[in-house]
């Protein structure tokens, strides 16, 4: 057995000492033949692969209940209905029950007055304050990055009852700074006027919410080159033209996202109107989460009209990002 291992030592040497002779003469070693079924993946196949478990988790948790509720949204769907474990169908009878609405409709309306105003002036504060924060002469600069995170930390229904009190009418923080400022010269009923009541939730939703939009931005700023400032500076160009021409431009894809997630997030405002007005006073801050949160668990708790609405909400706010993104992007073609 020994000797067989040593003849066989000997003659791999051999091979080996050949080989070695031949790539010193110029010679190439034969290549390793490939085997079968080794081929690498395209880079969109590696993609799909690697993605694979995050959409079976999304499938296990949202497909079921995004599918269920639709499920629903064409079946009446009541306690009754829920005690028998049968649901008969209406066909689209739901989505025409609510589309002729009038209450669904000034939901709507609401929602889309609360969506204007809240997206403007959250993005428009947040390039404010991100270009602020951005200043590093300014030595409050670091201070205000710490302090503009704090509202994003505070709980949404927190905030909401925060707000609540500040806006009392008898006790409130918010008309005593005023009439000591001298701006009015009674108490103002915020939240408990109809002319004032939807506006007055704006404040509380941008104060909450801006704090994203703001560092999205903020770090959008980091990634210009500096240069392309100095160059300007040189051709003479002030502080609005180099905003105009340069800063507001390269933000445009960030400015994109902030637009389609802002209109998404306020579409489903719920919390500031739960703490703060629960739909009052009346119906003047209805909006279309509201009334599907109403109709589904309030008498006469129609789950499926509920569900009809929810997904009224979502083609409309599916409709307006396409619309955003397509807008922004032919422009910037």
């Amino acid at each position: 057995m020994l000797r067989h291992i040593d003849r066989g030592d000997q003659g791999s040497a051999e091979k080996l000492s050949a080989l070695e002779a031949d790539h010193d003469s110029g010679g190439a070693l034969p290549a390793a033949p490939k085997r079968r079924g080794s081929a690498e993946l395209s880079a969109g196949k590696l993609g799909v692969v690697m993605n694979l478990p995050t959409l079976a988790t999304l499938a296990l948790v949202l497909a079921y209940p995004i599918g269920y509720a639709a499920y629903l949204s064409f079946h009446k769907v009541t306690p009754a209905e829920l005690r028998r474990g049968v649901f008969p169908s209406v066909g689209l009878g739901n989505y025409q029950r609510i589309l002729s609405d009038p209450l669904f409709l000034l939901a709507l309306k609401n929602t889309l007055v609360f969506t204007a105003v809240t997206v403007v002036a959250e993005l428009a504060l947040a390039i404010a304050i991100a270009l602020l924060i951005g200043q590093r002469q300014v030595w409050t600069s670091r201070v205000t990055r710490f302090l503009i995170l704090l509202p994003y930390a505070v709980p949404p229904i927190a905030n909401g009852l925060i707000w609540s009190f500040m806006y009392n009418f008898d006790f409130g923080f918010l008309n005593r700074l005023l009439f000591s400022a001298g701006l009015i010269s009674k108490p103002v009923n915020w939240i408990g006027d109809p002319n004032t009541a939807l506006f007055a939730l704006t404040v509380p939703y941008i104060w909450r919410t801006l704090p994203f939009a703001v560092l999205l931005v903020h770090a959008a700023l980091q990634g210009i080159n500096p240069e392309l400032f100095e160059a300007a500076s040189v051709d003479g160009a002030g502080a609005f033209t180099r905003f105009r021409h340069i800063t507001l431009p390269l933000l445009v894809p960030i400015l994109v996202v902030l637009l389609v997630l802002r209109t998404s997030f306020a579409f489903v405002m719920f919390e500031e109107v739960l703490a703060i007005t629960q739909g009052g006073p009346g119906d003047a801050t209805w909006v279309a989460v509201w009334y599907s949160y109403k109709r589904s668990f309030a008498p006469p708790f129609d789950i499926g009209i509920g569900a009809a609405s929810a997904y009224v909400l979502a083609l409309i706010i599916g409709a307006l990002a396409l619309a955003y993104v397509t807008m922004i992007y032919r422009r910037i073609e």
